[in-house]
Parts: structure tokens; C-alpha cells; sequence
């Protein structure tokens, strides 16, 4: 006996559909149901469950690294509207301008600054074999005093960075370190944890420039607090084929 045309999930989502800030904020109410807020301060844990939405995976908060007043460091410098430097433009699209706008009225689009695909920037790594990433970073030199820097992609970027931090006593707002793969990239996190610069850092070879740009993101809520969606829990709704099917997952 053949079984009949299978019920696709999208007909439960559309019997009972959720908006998209509905959704964010049924995904934050698992987060916290299924790890909470843990040793992670007030003012960290939004930051932190950002980082777990961003990643589906909640066992990346054993690799989370905040110096102490860090978020209060991002913060003025948000407040401020300190320039937004970034090694990818995958954050500078990923960073939320009106979340920004939300915490300062004067950001705009061009507040973040990204050189990785610059025509002089192609030009010179061709012709010294120097990865764009580090040129880029040199390229941002004039703006890195008291700004805010965030690195998903680059450990060779971040590691000039920290160069400077040692040796030409450029000292940013905050640095959001996230950058992923196999090669400098633990090394280059573990030196920038040694200095004396606030930090928000995922530690080991995990990170990528979702998290960074999430991180920023989370960073403009808690400075706007008003701007957090949240919604009442919703039940499980049954389906046809036996299983319980779970509003909430949609997320």
C-alpha cells in the first residue's frame, strides 16, 4: 500500500507563522533554556548568546574570552561613535547600521572601514607577495586610535595589530577577536589576550566573521536595551506525521 504525499513542515509554519523578530526571539529562549547565562556577567551574556545563535552551537561559550570591562570599553566607543575598522567585508555587511544608529545618531555606513578590497591594497600584495590582510590593516593606521576592531577572517591582520599595540603604542577601544582557521590563528588571539587592550575573543581555532559582526550587533542592543525583541513561549504544535514538531526550532 503506497503512502500518500508527504505533509511538508512550511504547511505547520504557515498554520501558525512567526515573523522574523519573532523567531530571533524564540531562538534566544532556547539558548536560554538550554545553557544560561552560566558564570558570564549581565552585561556579557547577551554578547555571548548572540555568538550562540550566530553558530548553533552553545559549547563555543567554553571558548569565549572577555577582558575585564570590555563590554563597558565597546560601549563608549559606540556611544562615541568611534570608527569601526574590520578585516572582512563580510562584517561590514553583516554589522547592522541601524542598530548602530541606535546607540549614535552620526554612524553611517562608511563609519566601518574595510580596505580588503582596495585596488592599491590588490596591487601591493601582488607585487610583495604580503597578504591583503596586512596591508589592509597597515592601510587603517589613522584610525585605529580608540576605535573599535574586529577581526573574523584575518590572524595575519591581527597580529599586526598587535605589533602595533607593542611597539607604536596604538591603543584601540576594543578589539573583537574572532578570527578562524589553522594557521597564526591561536597564536595571534593568545598574544592579543596578554596585552593591555579590552578584548571579546573566541579562543582556538574556531571564530569567522559572523561572530564578529554578531558581536558588534550584540553590543548595539545592550546599549539600547529598548531594541531587544522578546515574545511569550509558544507551545509545540503536532503534526500528521507523528512527531512533534517545535515552533521554536525554526529558529
Amino acid at each position: 500500500m503506497m503512502e500518500g504525499p508527504r505533509r511538508p513542515l512550511m504547511r505547520d509554519f504557515m498554520a501558525s507563522p512567526l515573523s522574523g523578530p519573532e523567531i530571533e526571539a524564540r531562538s534566544m529562549e532556547i539558548i536560554e533554556r538550554e545553557i544560561g547565562r552560566q558564570s558570564f556577567s549581565e552585561q556579557e551574556w547577551p554578547v555571548v548568546r548572540r555568538i550562540i545563535h550566530a553558530t548553533g552551537d552553545v559549547a563555543i561559550t567554553a571558548d569565549i574570552r572577555f577582558s575585564q570591562g570590555a563590554v563597558t570599553a565597546a560601549l563608549d566607543a559606540l556611544k562615541a561613535c568611534r570608527p569601526i575598522i574590520v578585516d572582512s567585508n563580510m562584517i561590514r555587511a553583516g554589522i547592522s547600521v541601524s542598530r548602530l544608529r541606535f546607540v549614535c545618531r552620526r554612524y553611517r555606513r562608511k563609519s566601518i572601514v574595510c580596505h580588503i578590497a582596495d585596488k592599491d591594497i590588490e596591487e601591493m600584495s601582488e607585487r610583495t607577495s604580503l597578504p591583503r590582510s596586512l596591508l589592509a590593516i597597515r592601510k587603517a593606521r589613522p584610525f585605529l586610535q580608540n576605535a573599535i576592531v574586529a577581526f573574523g577572517n584575518a590572524p595575519i591582520a591581527l597580529m599586526e595589530l598587535n605589533r602595533m599595540v607593542i611597539e607604536e603604542g596604538i591603543r584601540p577601544a576594543v578589539v573583537i577577536a574572532m578570527p578562524v582557521g589553522f594557521v597564526h590563528v591561536v597564536e595571534s588571539k593568545e598574544e592579543l589576550m596578554t596585552l593591555d587592550i579590552p578584548y571579546i575573543a573566541v579562543a582556538g581555532r574556531r571564530g569567522g566573521s559572523p561572530l564578529a559582526a554578531s558581536t558588534i550587533n550584540a553590543l548595539c542592543g545592550i546599549g539600547n536595551p529598548q531594541h531587544v525583541t522578546t515574545v511569550p513561549p509558544s507551545p509545540s504544535v503536532s503534526c500528521s506525521r507523528g512527531y512533534e514538531f517545535d515552533k521554536q526550532r525554526q529558529g
